[in-house]
Parts: C-alpha cells; structure tokens; sequence
C-alpha cells in the first residue's frame, strides 16, 4: 500500500509540474501578448476619441489574468490525475474477459482443488495481480479453502470489491479538492478586482477617468466567470468517472459470482 500510495503522488507531482510548464509557456506566449495587444487598441481608440470604435469582447482579454491561469493549471491537473484513474479502471475491467479462472461448465470446485486455480491466478504479472479482480478471486479462493464454506467465499469476494470501491472514492479526494479550489480562487480574483477598483474611485472624482475602475472591474468578473465555467467541466468529468469507477466493481463481483461462486461445492 506505501508503494502504491507513493507511485501514485510521484505521478500526480509529475503531472502538476507539467501542467504549470505547459499553461505557463501558452500563456506567456500567446495568451498575454494578444490580450495586451487588444488592450492597447483600445486606450488608442478612447485617446483619440474614435466614435465608431466598437469594443468587443476579447477572449485573450477574458483569460488574461494569473487567477485564470492557476484555474487552467488546476483543470489540466485533475484532467491528468483523472485519466491515469480512468486508465487503469479500464485495464481492470478489461480482466473480466480473460479466462482468469478456467473452470469449464459443469465442473464443481471442491475445497482441495482450490489450491490449484490459485496458482492460476498466482501466475499473473505482478501489476495484474494486485489488482481488484486477482486479488478477489485469491481470498475467495483461500477462504473456500480454509473454511469449506461458499458462503464465506462470497462474503470474501464482496469485502475485497467494496473495501476497493471505499479506496477508489477516497483516491478521489484530491479531485474533489480542485475542483472546490478553482471556484476559490476565482473569487480571489473578484476580491482582488473589486479592491483594485474601490482603491481606483478617487481618480474618477479627480480626473474623470474610469478607465483604471473598468479594468480592474474586468479582472473580478472575469475570474469568476472562468472559474465557475471550468468548475462545472471538471465536476462532470468526476461524475463519470466515478460511474465508470464503479461499474467496474460492480461488474467484477458479478464476475465472481458467475464463474467461480457458483462452481464452488462441498462434499
């Protein structure tokens, strides 16, 4: 379990830092120096009073900002942990059509013949092994074995997959916990907007200019607006992978009961 528990923080730590180097190169390169371009437009065409000059609104503009930036950061970081969540919930599930156990139609397993499917299974590669599906047929297997009971193979089987659906969910945390942070940091954005704007208001009594007001008005709402939007994506994302996440397990426990529980007989 420490093994698993440090690969999978060494994963996450690789992952953020790319998603920092990633967002933080697109931005220097093409978010920011179109945003400044777009608003330098616009101060030229309010300086020279330029009547039919009509401001659109500029996505660059929109995405401008470090709080925009670090929600971007955040939304690729969970997209990653996600994938490498969805990845190996795939492999998994895909175990389910292999003949993990080969016990033709039929045949009965009896106590002392279970020793012989656990090498089966024994034998896999070790990644394979120590995955759900393995590991529930082995303790079954075992249980059976030791207790000559099916009933406690099957109360075997179905402790091991919801002792791995508890895992799952748990191993979500972090995700749920970014995709609380960005709505966060959105409203640090508006807070920081709002205060650089009121900290602006004397100026427009002073030279009628709300210019510095507007721009700083621009950073709270479009901060938010960011945030919320990439908070709802990354929270349907979770959902479905949480569906997926336990389908798998669902799947894998009628598995057991279809081509092991149900061969399983006492003398």
């Amino acid at each position: 379990m420490n093994k698993r528990f440090t690969t999978s923080f060494i994963t996450q730590l690789l992952a953020l830092v790319v998603a920092v180097l990633v967002v933080h190169t697109f931005y220097e390169s093409v978010i920011r120096p179109n945003a400044n371009v777009v608003l330098e437009e616009r101060k030229e065409a309010v300086e020279n009073e330029i009547d039919d000059y009509e401001i659109k609104r500029s996505i660059y503009v929109i995405l401008k900002d470090y709080e925009q930036e670090i929600c971007f950061i955040l939304m690729f970081w969970a997209f990653a942990i996600m994938a490498t969540k969805a990845i190996s919930a795939r492999l998994q599930h895909r175990l389910t059509k292999q003949d993990l156990v080969k016990i033709a139609e039929g045949t009965s397993v009896l106590p002392e013949d279970a020793r012989v499917h656990m090498r089966t299974v024994q034998s896999l590669p070790g990644k394979s092994r120590d995955t759900l599906l393995p590991r529930a047929v082995i303790t079954a297997l075992q249980r059976f074995e030791s207790t000559q009971q099916i009933q406690h193979a099957s109360e075997a089987v179905k402790t091991v997959c919801e002792g791995e659906a508890d895992r799952l969910d748990s191993e979500l945390a972090m995700i749920r916990y970014i995709s609380w942070a960005i709505p966060s940091i959105g409203f640090i954005g508006t807070v920081r907007g709002i205060g650089g704007a009121l900290n602006l208001a004397q100026e427009v009594f002073q030279q009628g200019s709300i210019a510095g007001v507007t721009e700083n008005l621009g950073i709270a709402f479009n901060s938010t607006l960011v945030a919320l939007v990439i908070s709802i994506v990354i929270m349907f994302f979770v959902h479905q992978l949480q569906r997926y996440q336990e389908e798998m397990v669902i799947d894998i426990e009628s598995w057991c009961d279809e081509n092991l529980l149900r061969h399983l007989q006492v003398r």
